[in-house]
């Protein structure tokens, strides 16, 4: 699937970026801007991938929209609050629940596919990073190689397993870049460049 020139990460939003609310072992998003807390690795982890080359889009569920729980402007205040800190391209962004039946909520792959043919990316050559099955079960139905920062939710498992487990974005970032790039430059991956 997609075969483009370029290669991104897909990033989650939330428990990926910014700091999930977790509820009885449970993520939720953050209710708007005073909640929103970008994770202290993550402007690290986006420049070092940034600088190699990858395109970052976000693709995020927000289900709380079509559950009449949050805005769709408060969704895109934070997206606008994420894009002047960090080196995002883009959002992609599902606002639909399950019972919607669309195409764009992950663990479908429409997110990414639409990603893909927007930009011209080369799926095979991408990765995704997220903190949840449905972030990794995404990943694999669109091509991409799977990177999870499994932070021991208390839900379901991916339904295959990612090609990497981590604890961070950061750490997520470092496997990233070491299937491309020396092992020296992953380990100084804010100074060097290959």
């Amino acid at each position: 699937m997609g075969v483009g020139a370029l290669k991104a990460v897909f990033l989650d939003r939330d428990g990926v970026l910014n700091r999930a609310v977790v509820r009885e072992g449970k993520p939720y998003p953050p209710a708007g801007l005073a909640e929103l807390e970008i994770l202290p690795d993550v402007p690290q982890a986006l420049a070092a991938l940034k600088q190699q080359g990858f395109l970052l889009l976000v693709v995020t569920n927000q289900p709380d929209v079509a559950r009449g729980t949050q805005q769709r402007a408060a969704v895109e205040e934070m997206h606008a609050a994420l894009a002047s800190r960090l080196p995002i391209d883009d959002f992609f962004v599902c606002y639909h629940d399950d019972r919607d039946s669309c195409d764009c909520r992950k663990p479908l792959p429409g997110l990414l596919l639409q990603a893909a043919a927007r930009y011209g990316i080369d799926l095979s050559r991408s990765f995704l990073i997220g903190d949840r099955w449905r972030d990794i079960d995404a990943a694999h139905a669109a091509g991409c190689r799977a990177v999870w920062i499994d932070e021991g939710y208390a839900e379901r498992a991916p339904s295959r397993p990612p090609q990497a487990r981590v604890g961070s974005c950061l750490e997520a970032a470092q496997w990233i870049l070491s299937q491309f790039l020396c092992v020296l430059c992953v380990l100084c991956i804010s100074t060097c460049s290959a």
